[in-house]
């Protein structure tokens, strides 16, 4: 998979360095943004006992 995305990333190495890179991030902040918010009230995390 991740050859596949850097034969598919155009430019040279430095510029396919930055568009993996670029590419992270942007992964990174859907999850946090958009994913573990929607996610999170469905988590038991919060709900802790002891008993």
């Amino acid at each position: 998979m991740y050859a596949w995305i850097w034969r598919h990333l155009p430019g040279p190495v430095a510029v396919k360095m930055l568009g993996s890179l670029v590419l992270f991030l942007a992964v990174v902040a859907l999850l946090f943004f958009v994913i573990f918010p929607w996610l999170e009230p469905y988590l038991p995390f919060d709900r802790v006992t002891t008993g």
